[in-house]
Order: structure tokens, then C-alpha cells, then sequence
């Protein structure tokens, strides 16, 4: 969680900066795994569950906009707005997601791990997770600052000479419905969080009484 926060935050490579932080959130995951029981396991599947959407959504974003431009420099995102606003949104919004920021999927996750975490006595790793999950929040919101920008001076050469086809929600292109369909997960899945649990702990309490049994 420390390192893959503390070196995601001075890339300047939108891909190496994701690819930091996703060695920090395999450090959450890593924290469900460490409570145990059926707690502990719940909060880890139902956070990788919302991560595999949060993540795949914000690299589906990157590489489209890396296929139109030809660039990865996180500051030759600047004023995509003006271009593409709803690749610009749904790269905000996995983003936040990304970042455990309320109400998004990501938020709900973070939320219950850390709480199944604390259940279970760890409470060096829930302050650890909250420290690093402020961290991550910070240049992800730098990012998006980044994207929203309106002012002349702040929007780049790739922005200004942006040709490719403006992302649109009745695209046939796989990337696109990919970004559509992860955008769709990291905003609203959260809200299906209780049956989701209450699936994944019949699962391993049936399993565990299958296990006694044999």
C-alpha cells in the first residue's frame, strides 16, 4: 500500500501510474485475506469484484485515448473536456471510483474491508489503508483537475489537434462499450453491496460445511 501509492504519485506515465497504484490496492485485498474467516474473505472478493470494473474502466480510457493521440504523458491529458466530454467523464468517474471516494462502488468496498479489518483486530493496517487511500485520492484528484481544465494555457498540443471520434454512448467499438459497461459497475454496484455479501458468504459458509463434512 506505501509503495505502490508513494511511487504511483511521481509518474508521469498515465500506465506506470496506474500500474503503482494497482500494486497499492492489491495491498487492500491483501488486508481481507489477513482478517480471515468469512468476513474477512466477503471483504476481499466483493473488493476485487469492484476493482476488475474500477480498473479495467480507467486503462479501457487510457488506451483510447492513447490509440487517438499517440501519447501516455499524464499532462497531455489536459482539457479533454474540450474534445471529449463523456470520455472525459467516465474517466473521472472510475477514477473516483479508483480512489474510494463517496458514493462510487470503490468507496463501498474500501469501507467494508476496512471495517471487517478492524473486527478482526487490525488496526495498524485499517490506519495504514485510510493514510495510503488519502494518498491516492490526492493525485487521482490531480488527474481529473487535469481533465476538466478550461483554460487556454493549461490545454496541450494533443488536446487542441484531437481529431479522433468523440466517445459516444451508441458507439459499436469493444472499447468503448467496455468503458460503458465498467463506468456503469463502478458507480452503481456498490448499491447492490448487502445481496452481493449475503451471495458470497452462503457460498463460503456452504463450502466450509462441505469441507467439515468430507
Amino acid at each position: 500500500m506505501i509503495l505502490g501509492n508513494l511511487v504511483a504519485i511521481t509518474q508521469t506515465s498515465m500506465k506506470r501510474m496506474l500500474a503503482y497504484s494497482s500494486i497499492s490496492q492489491i495491498g487492500y485485498l491483501i488486508i481481507g485475506i489477513i482478517a480471515g474467516e468469512v468476513n474477512g474473505y466477503t471483504s476481499m472478493i466483493i473488493y476485487l469484484l469492484f476493482y476488475i470494473f474500477m480498473n479495467l474502466g480507467t486503462f479501457a480510457c487510457i488506451i483510447l485515448f492513447g490509440l487517438r493521440t499517440g501519447t501516455d504523458n499524464i499532462r497531455d491529458y489536459g482539457g479533454l473536456i474540450l474534445k471529449d466530454p463523456l470520455l472525459t467523464f467516465s474517466f473521472v468517474l472510475c477514477l473516483l471510483s479508483l480512489g474510494g471516494i463517496p458514493p462510487f462502488s470503490g468507496f463501498f468496498g474500501k469501507l467494508y474491508l476496512f471495517w471487517c479489518a478492524w473486527k478482526a483486530g487490525l488496526f495498524s493496517l485499517v490506519f495504514i489503508g485510510i493514510s495510503t487511500s488519502v494518498i491516492s485520492i490526492y493525485y487521482y484528484l490531480k488527474i481529473v483537475k487535469l481533465l476538466l481544465t478550461r483554460e487556454k494555457k493549461e490545454i496541450t498540443p494533443y488536446i487542441q489537434t484531437y481529431t479522433g471520434v468523440s466517445f459516444s454512448i451508441l458507439s459499436k467499438s469493444s472499447i468503448e462499450v467496455s468503458i460503458l459497461i465498467c463506468v456503469i459497475a463502478s458507480v452503481f454496484l456498490g448499491v447492490f453491496m448487502n445481496p452481493i455479501i449475503n451471495i458470497i458468504q452462503n457460498n463460503l459458509n456452504l463450502n466450509s460445511f462441505i469441507n467439515i463434512y468430507n
